[in-house]
């Protein structure tokens, strides 16, 4: 039986199968932005080819689908969401627009406010009142609710975001509201804040349940339609949708937790790179995902990747837990454009799937990281994604023509300009990442993957001073196989606010219990194997206005008292971040959360690669490198474990290039993965 990865990015869809002996068969097709089902079923059909099945064939020998999916993110992006309504406690329905007074760049004068996802009109109050302690002490109003709900039908909303305040200590208005609406509207997405986001700081919770509502019906309707067209092409196993904190979880939870999943499809990606710090042996790395779009990038650390709450997407707060992932407007379709000044950018507008780079021949005429590419020589126009697809080099010439005209070059040096720029800037990416956060990424080996990372990992890696890059075999299409790495997962939180040094053991001890006993009833709902539970808090001193999370795996739960143990916990923590800690304080706790794992099976190992004699090169290209140079060209699918071969030469497959400059070697690793040495600048 199979376990079938599927990710759909912005310009491709990438599927990976992977059988029982863990030999992984990789495919590719076109995104269809307007309906990515569409795209999902000819990837599952070229995927089937390969397998030597038809599709209902493949289907039927599959036992399960993971799906990381950009459906959530490009819908808040292009601001092309539900009509979403919000009912709030009276006096407080521009919590949403105020934010927290501050823009994101507070220092630009000339920043606009971000457009908030629900315009004034349609953000309304209702007449209630519940304290911080969960009394309440103004009733719900039943006519003020009902001139409300009213006024949103008026306006023909398609989701309800219900946000009332201190509703995370007490629920009780938010569900009787939850029940109106519900009589009120057939079929609308409710999205409830105590079920999306049960912690205090009113802005990322009122932020937080708007955007689950905002992309919720879009996801939803997406994820039926999918699963629906797979039953009916003969798949009966289940779908599993990858999370932004990298875990998994079944349709129903994803839907209903749709913020959840607005950054999904990057979670694979690092979901990949945990598995291949395991396989290497290499327990820090730097995952370097370059794909049509965009370039997404994180650290892997001691083999664990960071979490990280509050992101921004769009210009709106998601307050929910994900993988702390650094994304760049830079990938094969950014379009590099000249300002006003006569300065060069490359991104972070992008050519996407359609029309794509020019030189793929569906009418695009901007310049690309791919034409750039394919006019220095580095990728093979008859021989682009195995050789469906041919590239028009005359069209990416006229397109590098354009932008050398508005810069006042040649074409060679507009397009060496692109690839250096863009390359450039994923190197800031990586720096925003590790250095800017204390970490040293000399230590840190390049993960490269992403169809188009192969041509720029070498370089960037330089600029860094990285003396190691890695390259899977499976780089193409790495998020998709990552996936079928992670576990099921559901999260639980809660707030409980106070000095460990005041708080009642007892109490912490229940609420704990309680969190994981509700994760367990959930993830139990739909998985019957083994469970791992994971405990954290977010925790300040007291003077503090922001807080960590402190892992609690080192607590003796079974004591009477936890507390000083996670005070403990909490100084420690404080002290590897910040080289400091304040043992003599009270150590504050603010949120409590426990993360319930349902262990799946193991992702099967790749075989090694049988012993066979080192293959020569398959032809030879000319390729600009500061000068134009012959270099060979070598079939990744034929080397030889233990192959080294050294720069400059080229090594393609079937759906990536790899680019060895002057002074690399590469050497096969067993598994047939490329272990690429990077001279550094001072040697």
């Amino acid at each position: 039986m199979y376990r079938i990865g599927i990710d759909v990015g912005g310009t491709f869809t990438d599927l990976v199968a992977v059988d029982p002996e863990g030999r992984a068969t990789l495919a590719k097709s076109t995104t269809t932005p307007a309906d990515p089902a569409i795209g999902v079923l000819e990837g599952l059909n070229r995927l089937a080819e390969a397998l030597g099945y038809d599709r209902p064939g493949l289907l039927r020998e599959t036992e399960r689908i993971v799906h990381g999916t950009t459906v959530a993110t490009n819908a808040l992006l292009e601001r092309k969401g539900a009509k979403v309504g919000l009912l709030t406690t009276a006096g407080h329905r521009d919590v949403l627009e105020m934010r927290e007074g501050l823009k994101d760049d507070r220092y630009n004068l000339r920043m606009p406010p971000p457009v908030p996802l629900v315009p004034r009109i349609r953000r309304l109050g209702v007449k209630e009142r519940v304290r911080a302690d969960g009394r309440v002490e103004t009733p719900l109003d039943p006519k003020s609710l009902d001139r409300a709900i009213a006024q949103l039908a008026r306006q023909g909303v398609d989701a309800v975001a219900v946000c009332y305040f201190h509703a995370y200590r007490n629920p009780r208005h938010e569900k009787a509201t939850a029940s109106a609406l519900k009589r009120a509207f057939k079929g609308a997405y409710v999205s409830l804040s105590h079920e999306v986001y049960p912690q205090i700081k009113e802005f990322q919770r009122v932020s937080t349940t708007v955007v689950n509502a905002y992309v919720g019906p879009i996801l939803a309707r997406y994820l039926g339609r999918l699963q629906d067209r797979l039953r009916e092409a003969g798949y009966g196993g289940p779908v599993l949708i990858i999370q932004s904190h990298g875990g998994v979880a079944p349709i129903g939870e994803a839907s209903r937790l749709a913020a959840g999943s607005v950054l999904s499809g990057p979670a694979g990606g690092v979901a990949g790179s945990r598995y291949a710090a395991r396989l290497l042996n290499s327990p820090d790395l730097i995952p370097f995902d370059m794909g049509g779009t965009s370039t997404d990038i994180c650290l892997i650390v001691d083999g664990e990747p960071s979490l990280a709450a509050d992101r921004g997407v769009g210009g709106n707060r998601i307050a929910l837990n994900s993988l702390a992932i650094e994304s760049l407007g830079a990938g094969g379709g950014s379009i590099g454009r000249v300002d006003a000044g006569g300065i060069l950018h490359v991104g972070p507008e992008s050519a996407g799937a359609e029309p794509g780079p020019a030189c793929y021949g569906k009418g695009g005429t901007a310049a690309t990281v791919t034409d750039a590419n394919l006019v220095l020589g580095y990728l093979d126009p008859a021989n682009f994604l195995g050789g469906r697809t041919t590239l028009d080099a005359g069209a990416a010439e006229a397109a590098l023509d354009r932008l050398a005209g508005d810069l006042g070059v040649t074409r060679l040096a507009a397009a060496e300009g692109v690839h250096r720029v863009v390359n450039t800037n994923m190197a800031e990416g990586i720096r925003i990442v590790s250095v800017r956060r204390g970490v040293d990424p000399r230590r840190f080996a390049l993960l490269a993957f992403g169809g188009a990372a192969g041509l720029h990992v070498t370089d960037v890696a330089r600029q860094l001073d990285l003396g190691r890059v890695v390259v899977p075999r499976v780089a193409a299409v790495l998020s998709a196989w990552g996936m079928l790495a992670t576990d099921l997962r559901y999260e639980v939180s809660r707030t409980h606010i106070g000095d460990t040094g005041r708080l009642n053991g007892a109490t912490v001890k229940k609420l704990f219990a309680d969190m994981e006993a509700e994760g367990r009833a959930r993830l139990q709902a739909s998985f019957d194997g083994p469970i791992r539970v994971q405990r954290s808090a977010e925790m300040r001193y007291g003077e503090q206005v922001f807080e960590i999370t402190v892992p609690l795996d080192g607590v003796d739960w079974s004591a009477a008292d936890p507390l000083p143990a996670i005070a403990g916990e909490f100084h420690r923590r404080h002290e590897e971040l910040y080289t400091y800690a304040l043992k003599d304080q009270d150590a504050v706790l603010v949120n409590a959360r426990v993360a319930v794992i349902g262990l799946l099976p193991d992702l099967p190992q790749e075989p090694a690669l049988t012993v066979r004699e080192p293959a020569g090169p398959t032809a030879e290209r000319r390729i600009y490198l500061g000068g134009w140079l012959t270099a060979p060209v070598y079939d990744l699918d034929r080397l030889a474990p233990a192959q080294a071969i050294a720069g400059p030469a080229i090594i393609e497959s079937a759906m990536t290039t790899v680019l060895l400059r002057p002074g690399n070697r590469a050497v096969v690793t067993p598994h047939g993965w490329l272990d690429i040495n990077v001279p550094l600048r001072g040697a």
